[in-house]
């Protein structure tokens, strides 16, 4: 009962990213919205989510995962009731942001609650269905939309997509106090606050006036704007370094960045996430506007699409160990070759929904850069590695949202119809397609098993199948012993203080005298002990692994 509520939120949460898409031409029509109002519906959820993300999470060891989790579901429930009451798109708009705020809060407090409240088999088979509600709610929010708006319930047309959350979050409030297991001690780093007002700031400044420049004819304060952003990012970086300096612990840490691979994989998943969120926002508006079709009919349209980037992103651990690198840029590569065929295709039909799964089938790789990026990041970072990481793919669609978005939007409205928008995004979409693969070929190549920061022993071990990052391992989570190649630092024995670092190779690493801990990034499936000779060995046994929303250790 405990995973069914806790999965209830994140589903909810990750409903509410696309399934808004489909009901924004009926929106439109309802509130007389604009081209930016459109955009901020869309991107101002997405962007207070990503934004607060890791904000959300440290707060949640600071007053308990459960108060955290249960004042994130009650924030959204009732922001979720505003917005589908909203008289207008301004108040609409005001709160789609509180709403992604409340998401942000409640959702990083569900990995955490499933490491504390379950293990071995158990807590395998809870992750496995985490997974699937991640993957699940992409899919599920196009179609859904696009049921609600048509079946039209008691005439609240795009509304329904709003208010649906409510009587499942009532209902889970009921609930959740009397399953959800009392916070025991709380124990947290403190906020980086001037982090985050810089952030905020500077994220606020780029994205606003992309989005209303267009609507409002480009006024010389927009581009005043644009150049403050560049400013409060320089500003952001000085900020955080003096925080690392005090003993604080930064938004987003420059040895983190500094770890081998990860200033690649930064680039990857900002630019490869910006054409996804730009191609299901324009996507949208040129099934319902461009070919007429019916809401239900355009979310049934996502479904190939959706389902092959799920496909890929599920399965690409059973693939040799080998591949899992090169997968990266030649999937991505694969889908910018996909996205050209947006233009041709734009009439749509069956050859339409092909080009769309072709491109679901290629971005499916970002998973895999995760784990690649995480394989090599320090086992103290890993929290903070794997939310920078969740942080960026969300800010990436942002970023596409008001650019490639608005270039759709300036196409059709300079009196092109939806088509020929189609035509000039597409090239735009596999342009930044094409970036996106080339930032991973550096990944692939600044990826290669070296000492990292400290002189620590870095090295790999084969992925789980179906693993999540960042999550504790148990004695099911393992194979039976077996010798593995390498020596712990310090050839000493395996005890405490010692940590393991793992991605998707052959081998682990052990830091420290000692080791009790596991996999950084949760996606390896073998701890290592040593006996007295120091060689270390797969052991069996709990392991205590910090994971990927967990700020308390």
């Amino acid at each position: 009962m405990l995973l069914a509520v806790i999965l209830a939120g994140q589903f909810m949460a990750n409903l509410d990213v696309s399934v808004v898409n489909v009901a924004l031409p009926t929106l439109r029509a309802d509130l007389h919205v604009s081209d930016a109002g459109l955009q901020l519906v869309a991107a101002g959820y997405i962007l207070t989510f990503a934004v607060l993300l890791i904000t959300g999470a440290r707060l949640g060891g600071l007053i308990g995962h459960r108060r955290a989790f249960l004042l994130g579901l009650a924030g959204f429930t009732l922001t979720s009731a505003a917005c589908g009451v909203a008289p207008q798109v301004g108040t609409l708009i005001a709160f789609r942001f509180l709403q992604g705020a409340s998401a942000a809060l409640m959702t990083p407090q569900v990995m955490s609650l499933i490491q504390r409240n379950f293990a071995g088999p158990a807590r395998a088979r809870a992750l496995g269905y985490y997974g699937a509600v991640l993957a699940g709610g992409v899919v599920v929010g196009q179609a859904a939309g696009g049921l609600l708006v048509s079946a039209d319930l008691f005439d609240t047309g795009w509304r329904a997509v709003f208010l649906v959350n409510v009587p499942i979050g009532l209902l889970l409030l009921v609930t959740a106090p009397r399953i959800l297991p009392r916070d025991e001690e709380l124990h947290g780093p403190s906020l980086d606050v001037p982090g985050l007002l810089v952030l905020s700031a500077t994220v606020l400044l780029f994205v606003l006036p992309l989005v209303l420049g267009h609507d409002l004819g480009w006024p010389a304060w927009t581009f005043v704007a644009l150049a403050a952003s560049v400013v409060l990012a320089v500003v952001f970086v000085a900020v955080e370094r003096h925080v690392s300096a005090a003993g604080g612990r930064p938004l987003i840490s420059g040895r983190v960045l500094r770890a081998p691979g990860m200033a690649a994989a930064a680039g990857t998943l900002v630019l490869a996430p910006s054409t996804w969120g730009a191609f299901l926002f324009t996507t949208t508006l040129h099934l319902q506007g461009g070919l007429e079709m019916s809401p239900l009919r355009s979310g049934i349209a996502f479904i190939p699409c959706v389902a092959a980037f799920g496909l890929t992103s599920t399965s690409w651990q059973r693939l040799p160990a080998a591949w899992h690198r090169p997968l990266i840029p030649i999937g991505l590569a694969f889908a910018a070759a996909s996205y050209l065929l947006l233009g041709p295709t734009a009439g749509g039909g069956a050859s339409y929904e092909v080009a769309t799964a072709l491109i679901g089938l290629g971005l499916g790789v970002l998973s895999t850069t995760i784990s690649v990026a995480l394989a090599h990041v320090p086992v103290e970072d890993a929290s903070d590695a794997s939310g920078l990481l969740l942080t960026l793919m969300q800010l990436g669609q942002v970023i596409g949202l008001a650019t490639i978005g608005t270039l759709f939007l300036t196409v059709v409205d300079d009196g092109g119809s939806t088509r020929h928008a189609e035509h000039d995004i597409s090239w735009a979409l596999s342009a930044v397609a094409l970036l996106a693969a080339a930032s991973a070929a550096f990944l692939t190549r600044g990826t290669a098993r070296q000492p990292a920061v400290g002189g620590r022993f870095l090295a790999e071990a084969p992925l789980s199948r179906g693993a999540v990052f960042g999550h504790r391992l148990g004695a099911d989570d393992v194979e039976k012993p077996e010798p593995v190649g390498g020596v712990a630092p310090g050839g000493g024995g395996v005890g405490d203080d010692a940590q393991v670092s793992a991605g998707s190779g052959e081998h682990v690493a052990v830091e420290g005298e000692h080791a009790d801990s596991g996999v950084v990034d949760g996606l390896g499936d073998r701890l290592v002990d040593a006996d007295d000779s120091g060689v270390p060995h797969l052991r069996e046994g709990e392991a205590d692994v910090p994971q990927l929303f967990d700020q308390s250790t």
